[in-house]
């Protein structure tokens, strides 16, 4: 966390801001709710077997595809499952919410003339649906999706590109996410100031950061 006399002298070393979408700037409780109980039960459904085996066999797909561009690309778990998985997620956009300061951060940034850019492994049409929702997008100089970029935010790679991409000085750059794999990966591409979202869900209790980053629990704490 930054004390509070160090926020002004901080802010003016920075000039850009990445951040991440999903359980950073948006609660995370769709993503879970989607991915851990409607995606289960419309397999168990479809397959004729009972929702904690269909749970179970979801969560051995899911993991052999974490940290690639497939773990977030819903039109490859609609063919893997043959589901419209982008439907579903329709069905359930009324879940979709905001963290609490989000729009004040994002506010606090534009006034700043901070240039911000949104930076998600998220799949283009979970982008579209959380976007229109949640109508977020004007606050952002750059939308970045990792599948323009090729790579996902886990590897040092995508974060070379996106410098070249946004053309930014790491050294004057922050990042924020909830995961620490990307966090890892930015501060090995050399990015200098980066923040760890502690609660991603409003449903679970914050996390301990276990690499050291600064952790945040809510935007409140940078402003």
């Amino acid at each position: 966390m930054i004390a509070a006399l160090d926020k002004g002298q901080f802010w003016s070393q920075i000039d850009w801001v990445l951040l991440d979408m999903d359980g950073t700037l948006l609660d995370k409780y769709f993503d879970d709710y989607f991915w851990e109980i409607l995606v289960p039960q419309k397999y168990a459904e479809k397959y004729g077997i009972s929702v904690k085996k269909a749970q179970k066999e979801l969560l051995n797909y899911y993991r052999q595809e974490e940290g690639t561009l497939n773990w977030t690309d819903l039109d490859f778990w609609s063919q893997k499952f043959d589901l419209d998985i982008p439907a579903l997620k329709e069905q359930i956009r009324h879940l979709i919410s905001i963290h609490p300061y989000v729009e004040d951060f994002l506010q606090f940034l534009k006034k700043r003339k901070k240039k911000v850019a949104l930076v998600t492994n998220a799949h283009y049409k979970s982008l579209e649906l959380k976007m229109k929702k949640t109508r977020l997008s004007p606050y952002f100089d750059r939308i970045i999706c990792a599948f323009d970029i090729g790579l996902p935010k886990e590897k040092v790679a995508f974060w070379l590109k996106l410098q070249k991409e946004l053309g930014f000085n790491p050294q004057k750059t922050a990042f924020i996410d909830d995961s620490e794999p990307p966090l890892l990966a930015a501060q090995q591409a050399g990015i200098k100031y980066l923040f760890f979202k502690s609660q991603s869900s409003s449903q679970l209790p914050p996390k301990i950061p276990l690499n050291g980053f600064k952790a945040i629990q809510s935007f409140n704490e940078l402003m």
